[in-house]
């Protein structure tokens, strides 16, 4: 099935984006919704979390210590490689089966670390990134998640540069501060191009 990768940095506006695309009837695989159902209670990753890092980044209820595990990774390089080394095969295995269920023309897998990652950009046909300048980033997560400015800062550093996730994109959607009306247009002229796109892949 032709798929689309959708990305943009933390705070971007993903979601929105992604849901305003569903309205369309696209199927929306989204990673991070996948990467917390693995990390839930009973999650498939949880039994190697406990075993590489320790029962103490399990949290009561039996998912993975979130903010527990977000301080080890900022302060130890190889515990973010580790952690990934657990869930991305997951992850991986995860978005495809949903990939294969979906409904409708297109997917669209939604992928934040599409950039980073470098293998997921060979998976999709095509890549659209949902840019915002980084001042638009750090008010909504703070907003959103309370952190405070320094925590998001870090966060952003470490992923991709905009000037690289634009310049690995094939479309791109500006959400900075832009009126939903016009992000529910722009969604519409990309759907049917991609429409299009799909079904010249057809076999």
């Amino acid at each position: 099935m032709f798929a689309v990768g959708l990305t943009g940095g933390i705070g971007s506006g993903k979601s929105t984006i992604a849901d305003l695309f569903a309205t369309h009837g696209v199927t929306i695989v989204d990673t991070d919704v996948i990467a917390h159902r693995v990390t839930a209670p009973n999650g498939a990753a949880m039994p190697s979390i406990a075993h590489v890092f320790g029962p103490g980044f399990v949290a009561p209820d039996g998912s993975l210590d979130r903010a527990k595990m977000r301080a080890l990774i900022f302060s130890d390089d190889t515990a973010k490689a580790r952690l990934e080394a657990i869930t991305h095969p997951l992850i991986r295995s995860e978005t495809e089966r949903e990939r294969a269920a979906a409904q409708g023309p297109y997917a669209m897998i939604v992928v934040p670390l599409l950039v980073e990652s470098g293998a997921w950009k060979s998976r999709v046909d095509r890549v659209l990134a949902v840019d915002c300048t980084v001042e638009t980033q750090i008010a909504r997560v703070m907003r959103r998640n309370g952190f405070p400015r320094e925590q998001v800062l870090a966060i952003i550093e470490r992923q991709a540069t905009r000037e690289a996730r634009l310049a690995a994109a094939d479309d791109i959607i500006i959400n900075d501060n832009t009126p939903l009306e016009r992000l529910a247009q722009e969604v519409r002229q990309l759907h049917q191009q991609y429409l299009a796109l799909a079904g010249a892949a057809l076999p």
